[in-house]
């Protein structure tokens, strides 16, 4: 499985999947059709799928122009049907596809949007998961409740631990110092903001993350942190009050 990493508009991220085996091709969440098609036509000059996490234009923006050049098939969740351009095929929670040999397993992760999918490819270890996750943070709570966000959270947490993180934008140095707001104790946390430093200086991504490094150090991952309560001064509370006002709390950060 090959990955290349697309920057698109100004701040969001498209990921070019190849199955060399195959030599299937696939993108996911391309926001733009300018860098998505120079960057397919240096290396590929085909498109067969394009994947959607959810309906927000800055993740389908380039769906209309790349399936008319390249006869792709877009896929995207079965509830976003009549909100995703040119959408073929129609997934269902816990729905497997092949991209050639690599395979995927739909997940339902309802919060930012109604109808958000992470596309999971178990085998490869790799999840790319939309604006529901991201490195040191989540999505807004757009059409959600905070309850769907939370366990949407959890669902991901629980992938193994050294699954890498494929996520929408290029936030994590935001979202870093909201973390270290808010857990100012955490030492994993204190060595990522020089590893996210020496990438940002270097002009690099700072995507992916892994599942074990977000649970080390993502704030929203760690609502039962006893340093996050005492932080918010809500020694009490349940985890998903701490998420609660923790998203309230970005929201204006």
């Amino acid at each position: 499985m090959n990955i290349e990493i697309i920057p698109c508009l100004n701040d969001n991220y498209s990921y070019l999947i190849e199955d060399d085996q195959t030599n299937t091709v696939a993108i996911v969440d391309p926001s733009e059709f300018g860098p998505c098609d120079k960057k397919i036509n240096q290396k590929f000059k085909k498109l067969d799928f394009i994947l959607n996490t959810h309906h927000h234009f800055d993740h389908i923006g380039g769906n209309t122009e790349l399936k008319n050049k390249y006869g792709s098939k877009i896929l995207g969740f079965e509830k976003d049907q009549k909100r995703i351009p040119g959408i073929d095929i129609l997934l269902k929670d816990g729905q497997g596809f092949k991209i050639g040999n690599l395979n995927f397993k739909t997940i339902f992760i309802p919060g930012h949007t109604s109808g958000h999918i992470a596309f999971y490819f178990e085998k490869d270890r790799v999840v790319f998961t939309g604006d529901t996750l991201f490195s040191l943070g989540c999505g807004r709570i757009f059409e959600g409740t905070y309850d769907q966000m939370f366990n949407s959270l959890k669902k991901i947490k629980n992938l193994p631990e050294d699954t890498k993180i494929y996520c929408g934008h290029e936030y994590t140095k935001n979202n870093l110092g909201f973390c270290l707001k808010f857990n100012p104790n955490n030492n994993n946390l204190k060595e990522k903001e020089k590893v996210i430093e020496a990438k940002i200086k270097n002009k690099n991504p700072t995507i992916p993350s892994t599942i074990k490094d977000e649970i080390q150090t993502n704030i929203f991952l760690r609502c039962d942190d006893p340093d996050v309560k005492d932080a918010l001064n809500l020694k009490k509370a349940s985890d998903l009050d701490i998420f609660t006002k923790l998203r309230d709390l970005k929201d204006n950060f």
